[in-house]
C-alpha cells in the first residue's frame, strides 16, 4: 500500500480530445489493450479498432462514434496501466468531464465496460440525432459571460475554471454572443467548438429524455471508490438511482468540472492520473498532451493546493507514469 493511497485521483478526458490514431500504440504493444478493443467491438457491433486507428469512412468526429471510441481508449489505457503496476495503485476517487464520467464511473467499478459502452453509444446517437447548435469557450468568469449569453438564447454549458466558461447555442446566436463580448472591450476571442450540439445545454433536453429508459434499465453497483458529478460539482451518491438520475441532468445542465476539482481540492488529493484521449496538432500518439492537465493545473495554481499530475494516454506517458507509482 502507497502512502498517498488514499489521495489518488484518476480524471478521464471528453469530447474533444479524440485523434485518428488512438490506441494503435497501445495494441501494437500490449495484449490487455487489444483485447479491451476486441471486447468493444464485440460488444458495439463494429470494429472500434478500425475505426480508432485509421477512420477510414472518417467517422471518428461523430458524436456517436466518438464516444465509444474515447471510452475504449480510456478504459485500455486504465488496464495497461493496472497491468504494468500489477494493480497496485488503488485510487479514492475518480472524475470525467463530460463524457469522461462514463470512463471514471468504470474506474470505480460501479459500471461494467459492456454496459457502459451500450450506454455512451446510445447517449451519442441520441445527443447527435437531436443535437442542434455548437459551443464556444471564453476566457471569462460565470458572471460575466451568462447574462451576454442569455440575451441571446445561448446557455452555459460548462465552468471549466473561475476564468474560464463555455457557453452552447445556435451558430448564429453565438455570433451575437462574441460581438457584444467585443464591444464590451473585452479583448480575447473565444474558442468555437465545432460539436454536434451545444452539449450540456436547453439543446439536449430531447436527447436526454430518449436516454432516462436506458439509464433506468442499466445495472450499477456500489463502490468504495467516490466518483464525482458533473451535474452536482461534488459526490455522486452510493444509490444507483441518484446516479441515474445526475446522468440524465448531466446532458442538459452544465458541467462542473472546477467544482468537481475544488471538492478533490478540500479532500487533500495529492496525486492525480489523466488516462486516454490527447490533444496537440502532432499525428504521432507520443507527442499528444493529455486533454485535462492545463485546466487542473490552472486550477491547482489558483487554490494554492498541491498535487503531482501524471499522464497515461499513450505507451510513453504509461512507461512513465507505472515506472513512477513503481519507484514509490
Amino acid at each position: 500500500m502507497l502512502e498517498c493511497e488514499q489521495h489518488i485521483l484518476y480524471v478521464f478526458p471528453g469530447q474533444g480530445s479524440q485523434y485518428p490514431g488512438m490506441g494503435s500504440d497501445l495494441c501494437d504493444d500490449y495484449a490487455i489493450a487489444r483485447k479491451v478493443y476486441a471486447q468493444a467491438s464485440n460488444v458495439i457491433g463494429y470494429d472500434v479498432a478500425e475505426l480508432s486507428f485509421n477512420d477510414p469512412e472518417e467517422k471518428l468526429n461523430q458524436t456517436r462514434y466518438t464516444q465509444v471510441a474515447l471510452l475504449t481508449h480510456s478504459i485500455a489505457c486504465l488496464e495497461v496501466f493496472r497491468e504494468l503496476t500489477d494493480d497496485r495503485l488503488k485510487p479514492a476517487m475518480a472524475a470525467g468531464h463530460s463524457l469522461g464520467e462514463y470512463s471514471a464511473l468504470v474506474a470505480a467499478k460501479v459500471l461494467s465496460f459492456e454496459n457502459a459502452l451500450k450506454l455512451v453509444q446510445k447517449r451519442g446517437e441520441l445527443m447527435g440525432a437531436h443535437g442542434e447548435g455548437e459551443m464556444s469557450v471564453y476566457a471569462l468568469d460565470l458572471d460575466t459571460i451568462r447574462p451576454i449569453a442569455e440575451r441571446y438564447h445561448c446557455a452555459v454549458a460548462g465552468y471549466n475554471l473561475p476564468q474560464q466558461t463555455v457557453i452552447g447555442g445556435r451558430p448564429e446566436d453565438l455570433a451575437l454572443v462574441e460581438k457584444a463580448v467585443q464591444d464590451s472591450g473585452e479583448r480575447r476571442r473565444p474558442v468555437r467548438l465545432k460539436t454536434e450540439g451545444a452539449f450540456h445545454t436547453y439543446y439536449m433536453v430531447k436527447a436526454a429524455q430518449y436516454f432516462r429508459p436506458v439509464l433506468d434499465a442499466a445495472e450499477f453497483s456500489p463502490s468504495e471508490v467516490k466518483v464525482l458529478s458533473n451535474f452536482t460539482g461534488t459526490y455522486h451518491e452510493s444509490d444507483p438511482s441518484d446516479i441515474k438520475a445526475h446522468l440524465f441532468f448531466q446532458l442538459f445542465h452544465p458541467v462542473k468540472w472546477n467544482s468537481n476539482l475544488q471538492t478533490t481540492f478540500a479532500d487533500g488529493i495529492k496525486m492525480i492520473i489523466e488516462f486516454g484521449g490527447g490533444i496537440g496538432a502532432a499525428s504521432d500518439a507520443a507527442e499528444k498532451r493529455p486533454n485535462l492537465e492545463g485546466i487542473t493545473k490552472k486550477a491547482l495554481r489558483a487554490a494554492g493546493h498541491e498535487a503531482l499530475y501524471l499522464a497515461a494516454i499513450n505507451t510513453q506517458s504509461l512507461k512513465q507514469a507505472a515506472g513512477f507509482v513503481r519507484g514509490v
